[in-house]
């Protein structure tokens, strides 16, 4: 069983993962859309707390440094 916090964080992550490939469907762009799947799918694997919060912040800058 996952702690609190890590459930909150796969929650979180995979919430902006969800907007994220939306997004990018929406326009048509494959960047958004490869780190939003990203986002969804890294909790399943991971399972150390803090490992989920490095690699979600991660991802998450990558969805602004590799805008168009």
């Amino acid at each position: 069983m996952p702690s609190p916090a890590a459930l909150f964080a796969s929650i979180l992550f995979g919430l902006i993962g969800a907007v994220a490939f939306g997004y990018g469907k929406k326009n048509a762009s494959w960047r958004p859309m490869v780190v939003g799947v990203a986002l969804v799918a890294f909790p399943y694997f991971v399972s150390e707390t803090w490992l989920i919060y490095a690699i979600g912040s991660v991802l998450c800058v990558l969805l602004f440094v590799l805008r168009d």
